[in-house]
């Protein structure tokens, strides 16, 4: 294996840091590559995190996996990338500088925007080497994501995998046009996406269940010999939607996310800063709450709850 020019051999672990760029201050801006390949041939395994800078619970679950020596398995390999977006990450933000986002730009050019050519690196340096993939992902701009694996569930081996992982969600989610998903899978590649928590704000519930899962596909792939047992059998999500605020103001919600709901009930209600009217949110659908808009302040036609059948 060879990444960057630098070889891992088996048995190896190596951290390269990639220059992706420069600041205009002429500082380097580089992305650090943890690889470790064990003695015993087998699957390769990317975890990836921080594709959007402000998503930053997968930068935690990572932390943790390099800090307890997680990656390291018995058979086969792992590449651990803890912030892909290192420009969002220092400016709290989803995007590369030019606006961009990485994740909408694969397979990238050599030449093109920033974010295309980080998304260049990706499927050129990483991506011919690995077999599975996790790219761990939160909700943005106060969405507040329960944990879920999100995959194309007409897949045999993707609906495996994400059974494997065991997070109380399955999410059917077609291929986004021009995502790391996508065309990984073009490859042969599987990418299983998780999303937990929130953009900047730690949750603990998302990184522990982002951490077992991953522990789980390891598994799964006979990678290793030991994962947390799962604690229930994953609820598949065949169709979602979003319920909108029907006017502007306050908001309020009556339920925990992940939560059942039945047809028409009500999830919250969003009033006017004057008390002069309140606005029920009803359910279209019976289901399960599998993402809350924690922002209290809302617009009309803002997303305030996600369900799912």
């Amino acid at each position: 294996m060879k990444i960057a020019g630098e070889e891992i051999k088996k048995g190896d672990t190596k951290k390269i840091d990639v220059n992706i760029a420069r600041l205009p201050s002429g500082t380097s801006i580089d992305i650090p590559v943890i690889v470790y390949r064990s003695k015993a041939s087998g699957p390769t395994l990317l975890l990836l995190a921080g594709m959007h800078g402000d998503e930053i619970n997968g930068v935690e679950i990572m932390r943790r996996i390099i800090r307890e020596k997680l990656y390291k398995v018995e058979i086969g390999s792992v590449i651990c990338i803890p912030i892909m977006n290192i420009y969002g990450f220092i400016n709290f933000s989803r995007d590369v500088p030019d606006g961009k986002d990485i994740n909408r730009s694969f397979p990238g050019a050599k030449t093109g925007s920033l974010a295309s050519q980080v998304a260049y690196f990706l499927m050129q340096e990483i991506i011919p080497h690995i077999d599975y993939g996790i790219d761990f992902h939160t909700g943005g701009a106060r969405i507040n994501n329960s944990p879920q694996i999100r995959v194309k569930t007409d897949d045999p081996e993707n609906l495996e995998l994400a059974q494997a992982f065991g997070t109380k969600f399955i999410l059917n989610s077609p291929f986004r046009d021009r995502s790391l998903r996508k065309e990984a899978f073009k490859l042969d590649k599987r990418i299983l996406v998780y999303e937990g928590g929130e953009s900047l704000r730690l949750r603990k519930n998302a990184i522990d269940e982002g951490i077992e899962g991953m522990l789980r596909v390891m598994k799964h792939l006979k990678m290793r010999s030991e994962a947390p047992k799962r604690e229930r059998e994953p609820i598949v999500i065949m169709k979602s939607s979003w319920v909108r605020a029907k006017s502007a103001g306050l908001h309020f919600g009556y339920h925990r996310n992940g939560s059942a709901i039945s047809h028409k009930e009500v999830l919250g209600k969003v009033c006017d800063p004057y008390g002069t009217y309140e606005v029920q949110i009803k359910s279209p659908l019976e289901g399960h709450i599998i993402a809350i808009n924690n922002n209290p302040v809302v617009n009309r036609g803002d997303a305030l709850f996600h369900v799912g059948s």
